[in-house]
């Protein structure tokens, strides 16, 4: 007998495990497919896999083979780095592919909505590539790795674009290019979050995430530093393990990690936030009208167009990581915050496709 549960076709969500931001914003993307009596199945690795499930404890995963992305130490030797790997990221590719066609076969799969994972794709059934960044910055090879990125969105049947069309967009020239011809739908920006109308508890709150070591290096700066800070502080580390930590020390309560649910209380509940220039934590802020001061990743060229954008579009303050300063905090009472433009997507349309 066929039960209305076995009868929902099944797609395979599978978020790229760099930071936490790409599994972040599936999260919308997972509820909408439940709402529309989709069956989503999650394919991650890492720390992007473990907040998933933590997530969504009803829904199947798999493990995919890791990218291992890491920074150098150095930011300036990151590009360098990301070259020298290319070869063990072609191998790990080609087994998510190989990966990937397993599960289509094995799990039933009707379509794919793969964020930032090359591999993730099958001719057998509709895939989606979830990016902000048609263009990808890399300096003086920025031509090169953008054609790069554009050859392999080619490959999937559409291409979705997590922000607004026109000028007042998000990702400025990272998510529109002129005369790009693949297929690609903007679905206006992703969060898990919503405003909420609640008291304030914090005068601060800090939000990590992102690859080794820079996220440790940011994390012993910013504690350092916020030891002088006059207000209250919530701060984050962004490390998913496997039970949660508290720690309460004067002025700061740490925390490892926050679910969805109570991370969305805790921006709400505060007044200023800090954190890296990331696209998701972008979407966010502007989701729920926050001010915040932005530190890019050392060396990743995308972070660092996305700050100075901000900052030159008077919204919110930046500085390079080794050069912030507690009293730079400040700054932010001179720039307006994040502003959300209302969009409204229609997910039974978009999910037509499968």
């Amino acid at each position: 007998m066929t039960t209305p549960m076995d009868s929902e076709k099944r797609i395979l969500v599978a978020p790229l495990n760099w930071g936490l931001g790409h599994a972040t914003r599936s999260i919308p993307i997972i509820n909408a497919l439940m709402a529309n009596r989709f069956k989503p199945v999650i394919a991650s690795d890492g720390e992007a896999l473990r907040l998933l499930q933590k997530e969504f404890p009803q829904l199947e995963t798999f493990e995919l083979p890791s990218y291992n992305i890491t920074y150098s130490k150095k930011a300036n030797s990151f590009k360098l780095k990301l070259i020298k790997d290319s070869p063990s990221l072609l191998k790990t590719i080609k087994r998510e592919k190989n990966v990937t066609e397993s599960l289509v076969r094995s799990e039933n799969i009707s379509g794919i909505i793969s964020d930032n994972r090359f591999g993730v794709i099958s001719k057998n059934v509709p895939s989606v590539f979830i990016t902000h960044q048609l263009r990808v910055l890399s300096g003086s090879t920025t031509w090169l790795s953008s054609k790069l990125h554009q050859k392999i969105i080619s490959k999937f049947d559409e291409c979705w674009v997590p922000d607004h069309v026109g000028t007042k967009n998000l990702s400025g020239d990272l998510g529109h290019l002129e005369g790009y011809t693949a297929s690609i739908k903007y679905l206006g920006p992703l969060s898990r979050f919503k405003k909420q109308d609640l008291p304030k508890k914090y005068d601060l709150l800090v939000v990590l995430s992102g690859p080794e070591p820079q996220r440790s290096f940011l994390e012993k700066k910013l504690l350092d530093e916020l030891q002088s800070f006059t207000g209250k502080v919530c701060f984050v580390k962004g490390l998913i393990e496997k039970e949660q930590q508290k720690a309460k020390a004067n002025h700061m309560t740490v925390y490892n990690y926050m679910t969805s649910t109570e991370l969305e209380i805790a921006l709400n509940e505060s007044e200023l936030v800090l954190s890296r220039s990331g696209y998701t934590s972008i979407m966010d802020y502007a989701k729920l009208e926050k001010k915040a001061f932005l530190i890019p990743t050392p060396g990743q060229f995308e972070q660092e167009y996305l700050a100075k954008k901000f900052e030159d579009e008077l919204i919110a303050p930046t500085c390079k990581q080794n050069e912030f300063k507690v009293e730079m905090l400040k700054d932010i009472e001179n720039y307006s915050g994040f502003k959300y433009v209302q969009y409204d997507l229609n997910y039974k349309k978009l999910f037509g496709l499968f």
